[in-house]
C-alpha cells in the first residue's frame, strides 16, 4: 500500500504545531529550547524573539537568568552553528555534533594555513587556556602564538573553537546586556559530563522529527550535518510513520507526532532572524518560497497563514523605534490589522525602552 500523501499545506502545519506557532505554548522556556532541540543563536537576542512568539507567558529575564546561572548556554552545536540549548543537551550533544564541526573545520580555508601543525597539541593548548577562564578568538590566538609563532593567531583560535567541545560565556546572549563572544570549554563552564543525559544520534534524529517533522533524509541531513542518516532512519523505521510529499519523496515521522488539519488557522508570527523553522529542511517550500530566502536573510521573517510572506527589522532613531514590515504581497485588510497588532506587541518586548513605538508597513515592492 502506498504512503500517504501529505501536500505543502499539510506538511507547513505539522511543522507548525510542533514549532508552537499554530498556537502559543504553556512550556517554560527552557522546556521549549530542548523541545526545539535547541535554537539558533548566532544573533545573540534571536532566541528571545523566538520564544516569544512560541510561548503564552514569556519573560526575557527568565531565559537570561538561566544563562548567567548555567542552565542554558550558546554552542556551536548543529550544522556547526552557534545554538541556544540547555545545559544538559548542550553535553549530551557536544559528542554527536563534534565530528560535524570537525568536518566544517576541514573546509575552511584557514584550515589549509595549519597543515602541518600537530592539532592533538593545539588543542589540548587551547583547552588548558580555556579551562581556567574564557577568552574572545583574539585573546586565544594571541597566547598561542607565543607557542606558534610562524602561525596565524586567528587561524589558531579558530581550529580550537571548531575543534574543542565549547561554549559562549555571559554577558554575551544575556537580555539587556552586551559583550564580545568569550569562549571557555564546556566542562569547566557547565560542571563536567556526569550531568548530561546519554543520547544517541538515533535519539536525536527522532527528537529533531519531533520538532520538524515529518521530513525526508535530506531534510534531517541539513539540520543535524550528521553523515550515515539512511542508516539510522532505517534502524527507526519500525517505530517511525511513513507518508510522501507531492514530488514522491518518502517521509519520516513519529507514529503520535501532531498532524494536524491543513485548514487550521495560523496566526501571524515574526521570526527572529535565521530561525531554525527557514533552516532545518532541505526543501524549505512547507513554510518559504525559495525565491523569498534571500530576502529574509539576516532579517526578521512575517508568518502570515502560517508562510512567509514578508520580512520585518526594527528601526530606531533617538527615543523613537518602529517595527518596519516590508510585506512580499499584498495582504487582505485583516490579515494588516492582525500583522499589526502582532507587530505592536513584538515592540513591547524589542523596544521596551524607547518612548515613542509604532508599526510601519511598507508598500509591497515592485
Amino acid at each position: 500500500m502506498p504512503d500517504p500523501v501529505l501536500d505543502q499545506r499539510a506538511l507547513g502545519r505539522a511543522t507548525l504545531e510542533r514549532q508552537l506557532l499554530l498556537k502559543r505554548s504553556e512550556m517554560s522556556a527552557l522546556g521549549a529550547v530542548e523541545h526545539l532541540v535547541g535554537m539558533q543563536a548566532q544573533s545573540p537576542f534571536a532566541p528571545y524573539v523566538g520564544l516569544w512568539s512560541r510561548l503564552e507567558s514569556f519573560d526575557p529575564d527568565d531565559l537570561a537568568r538561566a544563562i548567567l546561572d548555567g542552565h542554558a548556554t550558546r554552542a556551536p552545536l548543529m550544522r556547526a552553528t552557534i545554538h541556544l540549548v540547555t545545559a544538559r543537551d548542550c553535553q549530551a550533544l557536544h559528542p554527536l555534533t563534534q565530528p560535524v564541526l570537525a568536518r566544517a573545520f576541514s573546509g575552511q580555508a584557514f584550515a589549509r594555513g595549519l597543515a602541518g601543525l600537530d592539532l592533538v597539541d593545539l588543542v589540548s593548548a587551547g583547552r588548558t587556556l580555556l579551562s581556567k577562564q574564557p577568552h574572545t578568538r583574539a585573546e586565544l590566538g594571541e597566547a598561542l602564538g607565543e607557542r606558534w609563532p610562524d602561525h596565524d593567531p586567528a587561524s589558531l583560535a579558530l581550529a580550537v573553537t571548531y575543534l574543542l567541545p565549547v561554549v559562549q560565556v555571559p554577558p554575551r546572549g544575556v537580555w539587556g546586556s552586551t559583550g564580545e563572544a568569550r569562549w571557555a570549554t564546556t566542562d569547566s563552564w557547565l560542571g563536567g559530563p556526569e550531568v548530561a543525559p546519554d543520547l544517541s544520534r538515533d535519539d536525536v534524529v527522532s527528537r529533531y522529527l519531533g520538532a520538524f517533522g515529518p521530513a525526508t533524509i535530506a531534510d534531517v541531513r541539513t539540520w543535524s550535518g550528521f553523515t550515515g542518516l539512511r542508516e539510522i532512519l532505517e534502524r527507526l523505521r519500525p517505530r517511525l510513520r511513513t507518508f510522501a510529499d507531492e514530488r514522491g519523496n518518502e517521509l519520516f515521522d513519529l507514529p503520535d507526532a501532531p498532524r494536524p488539519d491543513p485548514e487550521s488557522p495560523a496566526p501571524p508570527r515574526f521570526l527572529p532572524e535565521f530561525d531554525n523553522l527557514l533552516l532545518s529542511h532541505a526543501e524549505r517550500s512547507r513554510v518559504i518560497a525559495e525565491a523569498d530566502r534571500r530576502r529574509v536573510f539576516g532579517k526578521g521573517a512575517v508568518l502570515v497563514d502560517g508562510y512567509v510572506r514578508g520580512a520585518w527589522s526594527v528601526s530606531r532613531n533617538g527615543q523613537a523605534a518602529a517595527l518596519v514590515i516590508e510585506p512580499f504581497v499584498p495582504l487582505a485588510d485583516a490579515d494588516i490589522g492582525a500583522v499589526t497588532a502582532e507587530g505592536e506587541a513584538l515592540l513591547d518586548l524589542v523596544a521596551a525602552g524607547n518612548g515613542s513605538r509604532g508599526v510601519q508597513m511598507l508598500p509591497v515592492a515592485a
